[in-house]
């Protein structure tokens, strides 16, 4: 088992609305934000399974609605 596998992550959100994985001792890269959920990196990659049914970016979803 490796280091990686005890630490705790965070689970962040760009603008598009696409979902990541992140430190949790770190801050968010630019352009990303935390949306709250923090655990171990399968409970947040559990929860970014849960709440991300939409691949598409924002900005094509938009786009799509409007045509």
């Amino acid at each position: 088992m490796s280091d990686e596998d005890t630490r705790a992550y965070k689970v962040v959100v760009n603008h598009e609305e696409q979902y990541s994985i992140w430190l949790a001792d770190r801050e968010p890269p630019n352009g990303w934000r935390e949306v709250g959920k923090q655990g171990s990196k399968q409970e947040c990659l559990d929860h970014i399974k849960e709440v991300w049914t939409d691949m598409r970016p924002l900005s094509l979803r938009k786009q799509m609605e409007q045509s």
